[in-house]
This record gives structure tokens, sequence and C-alpha cells, in this order.
């Protein structure tokens, strides 16, 4: 019978850090809240970390890379571009808590540091080139008109899922975000070849 390894102290820092930035934001995250969280010494903290912005920026970085895997296996999934977008819309989200990353491009200390902002632009610029990726294979296969072009469609579908987020909190309620996202299907089926067939 195998026993998992209790997480070292650096880890449950990122993972705390993760949560709190999350529920938070940057500004209401303090170290104080993060070594409580964390349950470990501040002593730990700054053996492994230089202060509050490092142990951050390595925290956004961790929720940047997660969510570009959990998109990608929905992009880069089996199926049609429709399928495949439609995958990525429709997957599970925590929606009332808004988007971890999108959240942080609200926080105004999180902004004014490029540092800090880096993961956020390099995420969200994955994030529509990927988009506009699978878009581009679909009109190539025919499964697509040729409008709008890739990178238009790829802006559309990400803008809809953050304002979904905005909308959905501002109500208290996933139905905006659900009805955004069926919104936004509706547009792309509109944009498939007759006789397109989804796997779904």
């Amino acid at each position: 019978m195998s026993t998992q390894e209790p997480l070292g102290a650096q880890e449950r820092l990122v993972r705390s850090t993760q949560e709190l930035l999350w529920e938070r934001g940057y500004v209401g995250t303090s170290p104080k809240a993060i070594l409580e969280r964390a349950g470990v010494g501040q002593g730990s903290m700054y053996h492994h970390f230089s202060g509050k912005s490092e142990l951050a920026l390595a925290a956004i970085r961790r929720t940047a890379e997660e969510l570009k895997q959990g998109a990608e296996s929905c992009l880069g999934g089996p199926g049609t571009a429709y399928d495949r977008i439609a995958a990525y819309l429709l997957r599970e989200r925590r929606v009332l808590r808004g988007c971890p990353i999108g959240r942080m491009t609200q926080d105004r200390d999180v902004v004014r540091s490029a540092e800090l902002r880096q993961p956020l632009d390099e995420l969200f610029g994955w994030l529509q080139g990927r988009i506009a990726e699978v878009l581009a294979e679909g009109q190539r296969r025919g499964e697509l008109t040729a409008e709008p072009a890739p990178a238009a469609g790829a802006a559309a579908v990400a803008a809809v899922v953050q304002g979904g987020y905005v909308l959905a909190r501002a109500a208290d309620d996933p139905a905006p975000f659900d009805a955004a996202v069926q919104g936004v299907l509706a547009l792309l089926a509109a944009q498939r070849t007759p006789g397109t067939r989804t796997t779904g």
C-alpha cells in the first residue's frame, strides 16, 4: 500500500498563493494569509522566495500553465474544428469565481508590473493563437466557411469567455456565461459548411 508523501513547503506556498490570488486578488493576498493557508513559517517562505512578488509570479505562472493544459486537452482533441472549440467552451468551470488569470488583469498592482503581467499576456496570446489555428484548420479541411478570418474568430471566442465570467459574477448567476457561450457556438455553427458532421 503506497502512501502519498506530504507536499514540501515550497509547493504548499505556491498552491496556497494560487488559491488566495483567485479568491482575493493580489492586493488582498497578504504574506500572513499565505503562510497561514500553507501552514509554514515565515522562514520557509523567505528561504524559497524573496517576497510576495516572486511567490505570486510563481503562482500565476503555475495557474497559467494549468489553464493552458486544460485548454489544449480540448483544442487538441478529436473531432472537427467546431467540436474542439465547443469542447473548450463547454468544459467545466467554476464560473462564479471568475477566471483565475482574467481576475489578475483587474488588479492594478499586477497590471502595473511588467513581470507579473507577462504570464497573463503569454496565456491569452497563446490561447487566441491556438483557437485561430483550429479555425484555420477547419477552413482548410472545408469544415468552415472562409469568413471571418481565424484571428478575428479566435478573439471573439476568447472575449466571450472572459466577458461571460464578468456578466455571471455581476449577476451572481452562471446563466449569463452559459448564454454567451451558446451565442458564440450558434455563430460558429452557422459557419459550418453543408454536410459537415460533428463527432458529438
